[in-house]
């Protein structure tokens, strides 16, 4: 995996939160908490993404479920 540097710049508060979270969590590096941070913010925005495509669900085709399936008829 092809990785980049950044340089960023944070509140004390949020530095101390990272440097605190690494120690009780044992990350090596900052990174590793920051990485793991991301990961969680991408996990939610997909959560939503897919919360969103689900109130798109047509009706119409939710008809079409059992496709001759009697409604207490199982498999």
């Amino acid at each position: 995996m092809s990785t980049q540097k950044l340089s960023i710049s944070l509140p004390q508060q949020q530095f101390e939160f990272i440097e605190h979270y690494q120690a009780l969590h044992h990350y090596k590096t900052r990174s590793e908490v920051i990485k793991e941070a991301l990961y969680l913010l991408q996990q939610a925005q997909l959560e939503a993404c897919y919360r969103s495509a689900n109130q798109e669900i047509d009706d119409a085709f939710e008809i079409t479920n059992s496709d001759g399936l009697e409604e207490n008829e199982t498999w």
